[in-house]
């Protein structure tokens, strides 16, 4: 009898300080009343959107299978690209930083500018070669525009904190 009421004694007092602690803590908070430096992540949903993603890519990849030659990179270099982007924007989206963001635009650059060199391979000659360097200017260009816009983040961060 003295064996089962401990028992339960202890469950109470067990429940009562978890019910004591979850009033104290609230999600997205700090013990000391200050509010979390990223928000909460649902890993849940995140898990879902990574496969929604892989999902998406393996069926973009599949349609390009039954195309040809130039036609079939061009369609790979762009859901390769798709892929990369979709997964920095998922990174920005749950960890919203500077870094994240200047991550975002860059590989929307990187895969511009793949696709439009796998663009340019069904020229010959001279007119591929034009391409080719009008694509890499494009995206010499955009990469200082990112560079320039992220520039003042990336200061702060190297001298060492948020100020």
């Amino acid at each position: 009898m003295r064996t089962p009421l401990l028992t339960i004694a202890a469950a109470m007092a067990l429940a009562f300080a978890g019910v004591a602690q979850a009033q104290t803590t609230t999600p997205g908070a700090r013990a000391d009343g200050t509010a979390d430096a990223k928000p909460q992540v649902d890993r849940k949903a995140r898990n879902a959107e990574e496969d929604k993603i892989e999902a998406e890519y393996k069926a973009a990849k599949a349609k390009c299978s039954s195309m040809k030659a130039n036609e079939k990179e061009v369609c790979e270099a762009d859901a390769k690209g798709k892929e990369q982007v979709a997964k920095a924007e998922l990174k920005a989206k749950y960890d919203p930083s500077p870094a994240n963001q200047r991550k975002v635009a860059e590989a929307k650059a990187e895969h511009e500018y793949k696709v439009a060199k796998e663009k340019c391979d069904a020229s010959k000659g001279k007119e591929e070669s034009a391409c080719e360097k009008e694509a890499k200017a494009r995206y010499d260009r955009t990469k200082a525009d990112i560079k320039a816009k992220y520039a003042a983040a990336d200061k702060r961060a190297a001298q060492g904190g948020s100020k």
